[in-house]
């Protein structure tokens, strides 16, 4: 699937009405663990995740992947990356985290962020 940077800025731009509207969350059930330990590790309330998802640009984007859950194969991820600051929730300081960020956006304008977590390893970005 051949992607422009005109398609992410597209695709972020629904996004991000999705978000402002409110209609949007992030996944944090049991399957979702490292998501869960990245806000037990920092410090990242409503405004700074939504801070962080609302800032992403076609310049943090990596790929687009099919979902593999039996009965939403047609459904699309997209996946960016970001690196941002964030202050240890226990601890002195903060640091700089590469975040890997995978969102499913329904045909019903509703964003569920799948993956907000630390990067297991270095994205490709496809327009850097």
């Amino acid at each position: 699937m051949e992607v422009t940077i005109a398609d992410i800025e597209k695709y972020l731009e629904e996004v991000r009405t999705a978000i402002n509207a409110g209609k949007y969350r992030v996944e944090m059930n049991d399957r979702r663990q490292e998501n869960q330990d990245l806000f037990m590790d920092y410090v990242i309330d409503e405004a700074k995740r939504k801070q962080i998802l609302l800032s992403l640009t076609a310049m943090d984007f990596s790929e687009i992947l099919p979902n593999e859950h039996a009965g939403y194969e047609h459904e699309m991820l997209y996946v960016f990356g970001k690196d941002v600051n964030l202050l240890h929730r226990f601890g002195a300081g903060g640091e700089v985290v590469s975040l890997y960020i995978k969102f499913n956006k329904l045909e019903s304008e509703y964003v569920i962020v799948i993956s907000f977590h630390k990067q297991r390893y270095p994205l490709k970005y496809k327009f850097k």
